[in-house]
């Protein structure tokens, strides 16, 4: 974003310090002052535990041209310009909700409990090939940032697609009304936030936000084998606009799309569908879960009339986030699945899966980590995943952390003595995990990110470098 002062005073609800300033140009917003651009907006956030303000002298120094101040924080710093607001944080917001209409993209929302970033990539991939787009990075998918991935956007672009995180009723609410999708999409329902929410019906609900955020007009593209959606779609207190469209996927055949026919490769997986029939797909990812991610962006490329030829391309050009299965082949000829950044019940069956699936001449290793916030029923869904283990198509289990051992328990009892392991050290793991190892091997990590389970894939990945 480019603006002047006065443009920005008037986006954000804000109040020039001084008359002086009101033609200062500004580029860029930041709200982290370590990042300091040349001529950017600092916009100083305070929680519970940090206050930004306290760095806005310090920015102004280090070449920020502005700083928006809140007032009830005393006397603004010296030194550059000062916009004065109520809240920072809703000036932020307003800020981008501004801006976003003054450019006036077509917005894509993209929420779900699993798939939505590899969603959102997907969708990019395709959109891509034809027109000027913009994404979410990384997790920028909050109420900040969101705001700020509005706001890094060129004025040029076309399709902005936004990815709308939540763990509690009312954040999907605040997102779609800082951006309106044009196009709403849905991956799933699981289990994430069950902490937080209490049920799968209110997670439903909360992601439905989305579609009640949904322009005039707009479509709303869902998982349609999940009856959740359907069922508070149907209920009284309900309210998405009356006219917007909707569109259907997933793997039954009721769905508006679904795969008719499917292979997996140790490149990936190469599908047909209902109307994609005639051209067979490939998707540089395994797991069935991820074409019916795909099935989802495919909605997406069609709405906005990209080419056959461009849905093929974009889709074998995939580029993905980190962590979301990566594979990392090692020099020694060991295969790494490195799914390490999230996990719910639903995701950790769907890692298995493309663990299970794979063609090797050594052993399937599953390095499994306690899935987190899944609230009371925490321990049943962790020994509902070692009784999905199949004995017949996966080696050895290693379970890391106290809920895990509920895995590993649970998979004992199918896999018998020696072939099952839990572990509460992480350095006992890894070691115990390269004694295990060899050429020819496959070993996924599956766990919630707060395990921090990539440290053991990077142990085991630099020793097999050396060895």
């Amino acid at each position: 974003m480019t603006r002047t002062l006065r443009d920005i005073a008037f986006m954000c609800g804000g109040e020039l310090s001084s008359a002086e300033d009101m033609d200062v140009a500004v580029a860029g917003v930041v709200t982290d002052s370590r990042k300091i651009t040349p001529g950017c907006l600092f916009v100083p956030l305070a929680g519970d535990h940090f206050d930004g303000h306290h760095y806005s002298a310090a920015a102004l120094a280090a070449g920020s041209a502005a700083t928006l101040w809140q007032r009830d924080k005393g006397l603004a710093p010296e030194g550059g310009g000062v916009i004065l607001v109520d809240d920072t944080l809703s000036a932020l917001q307003k800020l981008s909700a501004a801006y976003l209409s003054q450019i006036a993209p077509q917005v894509v929302g993209v929420t779900g409990s699993n798939g939505k970033t590899t969603t959102k990539d997907m969708i990019t991939a395709l959109l891509e090939k034809q027109y000027k787009v913009h994404k979410t990075q990384g997790n920028f998918n909050n109420h900040i940032g969101l705001p700020l991935t509005v706001l890094s956007m060129s004025e040029d672009v076309q399709i902005a697609i936004l990815e709308m995180g939540m763990s509690s009723r009312g954040e999907i609410a605040l997102l779609a009304a800082l951006a309106p999708p044009d196009v709403a999409v849905i991956t799933n329902i699981g289990e994430s936030h069950l902490l937080q929410l209490g049920s799968r019906k209110e997670i439903a609900r909360a992601k439905l936000e989305i579609a009640e955020g949904l322009k005039r007009g707009g479509l709303l593209i869902y998982n349609g084998d999940e009856p959740l959606l359907a069922e508070v779609m149907a209920e009284e207190n309900f309210h998405a606009p009356e006219d917007i469209k909707t569109f259907r996927f997933g793997l039954s055949a009721d769905n508006d799309d679904y795969p008719t026919g499917m292979m997996t490769h140790n490149e990936g997986m190469t599908f047909t569908s209902n109307l994609h029939q005639d051209n067979a797909l490939t998707l540089p990812l395994q797991g069935r879960h991820n074409v019916v991610n795909a099935l989802a962006a495919l909605a997406v490329a069609r709405h906005y009339g990209v080419s056959e030829q461009n849905i093929a391309e974009g889709l074998t050009g995939l580029k993905l986030t980190g962590m979301r299965i990566e594979v990392i082949q090692t020099a020694s000829g060991l295969t790494l699945l490195n799914d390490a950044y999230n996990a719910s019940p639903t995701s950790m069956k769907a890692a298995i899966d493309v663990l299970q699936s794979m063609k090797t001449g050594g052993s399937r290793i599953a390095v499994l980590g306690d899935m987190l916030e899944l609230g009371p029923d925490e321990a049943e869904f962790h020994r509902e995943i070692g009784n999905y283990l199949d004995p017949a198509e996966t080696d050895l289990v290693f379970a890391y952390g106290p809920l895990s051992a509920h895995i590993a328990e649970a998979a004992e009892q199918k896999f018998g003595a020696g072939r099952v392991f839990a572990f509460t050290d992480k350095e006992k793991l890894t070691s115990d995990l390269i004694s295990r190892c060899d050429a020819g091997d496959v070993v996924l990590f599956k766990a919630s990110r707060g395990m921090r389970l990539e440290h053991v894939l990077q142990s085991l990945n630099e020793h097999f470098k050396q060895t």
